[in-house]
């Protein structure tokens, strides 16, 4: 399986940080937001990794290098202007091959969250030979997690791995999926289009499967948010 970064977002709300640092560089418990993920899809076995940049992708590309370093084989797609997730993707395609792949965003913090649960996640049994629950018809499966209180009314409701729009109990997108590539056939390449426009329309449809993740997962997404990771531990944000 191969795996794909988003790294090419402006973070406009970590401004002034992102002034001079692209936010996937941003640094938790020092070591960059991106790193923290490379290092642990390498500890899952999965090494071949895509990131796109835009806004200091030089940065980037001058920070982590073809992956060697990590036990990984990067490779990257820049993007003169950021064409968002399903954008990303699309322009991406020739790097990422026609089955299934792996998508994270660049911009949160997981740090248990274990990769090898993602292989094979879309067909009928996974890595180990285990039954899964994937439908044939799924096209992605998403991981979400509890609401934080910055989305306190969630995005997606899931019932018997089964996304919907609507519909209880709802959660929050964790910004790790697994995606069939056939699923960004008709965005031409070079033009923007949203992840979370695409997955509405198939789930409306009943394509999407997933589940709750219930680890440690912050979106780090404000100045104040990566302040209180960084913060000493005193019992709060681990």
């Amino acid at each position: 399986m191969k795996a794909m970064i988003f790294a090419a977002g402006r973070g406009e709300r970590m401004r002034p940080l992102t002034d001079t640092c692209p936010k996937p560089l941003l640094k938790v418990r020092g070591r960059p937001l991106i790193v923290w993920h490379i290092l642990n899809l390498v500890r899952a076995g999965i090494t071949e990794i895509v990131i796109n940049h835009a806004h200091l992708g030089h940065m980037i590309e001058e920070a982590l290098g073809n992956g060697a370093q990590f036990g990984a084989h990067i490779t990257y797609s820049a993007e003169g202007t950021a064409l968002e997730t399903a954008g990303g993707i699309a322009k991406a395609r020739h790097l990422l091959g026609d089955a299934p792949f792996l998508a994270i965003a660049g911009d949160i913090y997981c740090p248990h969250f274990d990769f090898k649960q993602t292989i094979d996640v879309l067909e009928d049994n996974d890595v180990w030979g285990n039954p899964h629950p994937a439908d044939a018809r799924d096209v992605a499966w998403l991981y979400l997690v509890k609401n934080p209180a910055h989305n306190a009314a969630g995005d997606f409701a899931l019932n018997s791995f089964l996304i919907a729009n609507e519909g209880e109990p709802r959660h929050t997108f964790s910004g790790i999926g697994v995606y069939r590539p056939s699923m960004f056939d008709a965005i031409e390449s070079g033009q923007p289009a949203k992840l979370a426009t695409l997955l509405r329309e198939y789930a409306a449809r009943g394509q999407v499967g997933g589940e709750l993740y219930r680890g440690d997962w912050t979106d780090v997404g404000t100045v104040e948010r990566l302040e209180a990771l960084n913060a000493p531990f005193t019992g709060g944000i681990k």
